[in-house]
């Protein structure tokens, strides 16, 4: 099945986003709205994709040399309607094959539903096909006109209707599976005389069928697929039926999920068999998150990579790599370029950043971590700061091989801690610590007896310090 053109319309305003973001860039399940279309589309394998550009041009043009530099985007100056809009997709175009035509701002096409309509495209010689679906609420919708055969007669825009047509509760999609050769020739054929004072390319259906050609509807099942994005409330009401449609996937392929309601997969993110997501979980970016690992509650992967049997629980990670049997939270903070080994731990209220952990270290809790590389069976006592920070650079720390830093030690960067070295707890780590040494840096304690009795007299400390001298007199 060749495809020869795709055109996507994405040069709308979209006043109704209230906005300054471009409609078609705002997100969902980790992509842009026209990057769900994207995606969708390439499932057809096309030659080559026109998008017709408008409203922040050069956000949108950013974001397709970003997301999709194979395409090719038509500026659309001044907004005239999606027949206008083709015309200009068209421009300079040799007319050859299947042009397939649709919006940049209805993420939940799918790739089998295109797919879909241009087998039935091509089965039938039809000169040009529409998608369409059954809504239960139409409005807002163009409504399909059947003929008599039950083939496509016409599509009436909304506005244009009158009270029996608006009673159809089947719609247009605005999917169009057009004839290259005819879709040319009848394009500019196209008037105005409509309530908007626009070219609508649905109008070229009726041009088409009055010059003998075959026109069809492709009816799909379910209508979600054809939902478009106007407003903030759509956008929400689109993001939660991606949500669903993930996460149903995901369960159907082997993967748990504890409450489906609160946990949010992108489209982009992989999740593998076997694994376990609790309540409150978000996975996005292009995370992975390998078999058996269990995630949540109350946690977010953004672009991490989490190995087999890791757990990480109620804890927000950034372009981390969680390795195999780890154990991270709760209450953690994974910056990127955090690497955690096999069967490290990270515990409760930990922050780790630009930092190695190596297989069976620990970080129980209470510490900062950051520019540092830690080898296999250490231990950080609670409390540790590496204190990587002068001010100015950021320098490095590197602690070996079974180590055991005391806790509420600081590691003042750069500096080395050797294999099997010990620091005492409460120490400033200035200097390399060699290997099988223990490190001390904290001053001697000295007592100075009496003080709270004369400097803080009549103070309850004074008065529980009074009890207990008198008590060793009385002894």
């Amino acid at each position: 099945m060749s495809l020869e053109t795709v055109v996507i319309l994405a040069a709308g305003e979209g006043t109704r986003m209230k906005s300054s973001t471009p409609k078609v860039l705002h997100s969902i399940a980790g992509r842009s709205l026209v990057g769900h279309v994207l995606s969708a589309v390439s499932a057809l394998s096309p030659k080559q994709v026109r998008v017709v550009v408008g409203a922040g041009r050069e956000q949108v043009e950013a974001h397709l040399s970003e997301v999709a530099p194979h395409v090719t985007t038509v500026f659309q100056e001044k907004r005239g309607g999606t027949g206008h809009a083709t015309q200009l997709a068209l421009d300079g175009l040799k007319a050859s094959g299947t042009i397939l035509v649709l919006a940049g701002d209805t993420p939940m096409l799918t790739g089998s539903s295109l797919s879909q309509l241009l087998t039935e495209h091509h089965a039938g010689g039809f000169t040009a096909s529409v998608l369409s679906a059954e809504h239960p609420d139409p409005t807002g919708y163009g409504r399909i006109i059947r003929a008599d055969d039950d083939s496509l007669l016409r599509i009436v825009e909304e506005r244009d209707a009158d009270e029996i047509q608006r009673d159809i509760l089947e719609v247009n999609s605005g999917v169009y599976a057009f004839d290259a050769v005819k879709l040319a020739g009848a394009i500019g054929k196209l008037k105005n005389d409509n309530s908007q004072g626009e070219l609508y390319l649905t109008d070229v259906i009726e041009i088409l069928r009055n010059e003998g050609g075959k026109i069809a509807a492709v009816l799909i099942d379910d209508f979600i697929e054809i939902l478009g994005v106007n407003d903030r409330v759509q956008l929400a009401e689109s993001a939660a039926l991606l949500r669903d449609r993930i996460n149903e996937d995901l369960m159907r392929d082997g993967v748990t999920i504890v409450d489906p309601l609160s946990t949010w997969v992108d489209a982009t993110a992989t999740v593998a068999s076997d694994v376990v997501l609790m309540p409150g979980t978000a996975i996005s970016g292009k995370s992975t998150v390998a078999t058996g690992a269990v995630i949540g509650p109350r946690t977010t992967l953004v672009d991490c990579t989490v190995g087999a049997g890791a757990r990480v629980i109620e804890s927000r990670c950034t372009e981390a790599i969680i390795g195999d049997g780890a154990n991270v939270g709760p209450y953690t903070f994974l910056r990127p370029g955090t690497k955690l080994l096999p069967n490290s731990k990270v515990g409760a209220y930990v922050e780790m950043k630009n930092a190695t952990l190596g297989e069976g270290s620990k970080v129980p809790h209470l510490s900062y971590v950051g520019d540092a590389v830690i080898g296999e069976g250490s231990n950080i006592g609670a409390a540790t700061i590496f204190v990587n920070y002068d001010g100015v650079e950021k320098h490095y720390t590197v602690v070996g091989d079974h180590v055991r830093i005391g806790s509420d030690s600081m590691l003042v960067a750069p500096v080395t801690i050797g294999d099997g070295a010990y620091t005492a707890a409460g120490s400033v780590i200035t200097e390399d610590v060699p290997p099988g040494a223990i490190g001390v840096g904290r001053a001697k304690q000295r007592n100075v007896i009496g003080w709270v009795l004369r400097k803080r007299a009549g103070s309850n400390s004074a008065e529980a310090a009074m009890r207990h001298s008198n008590d060793e007199q009385k002894g």
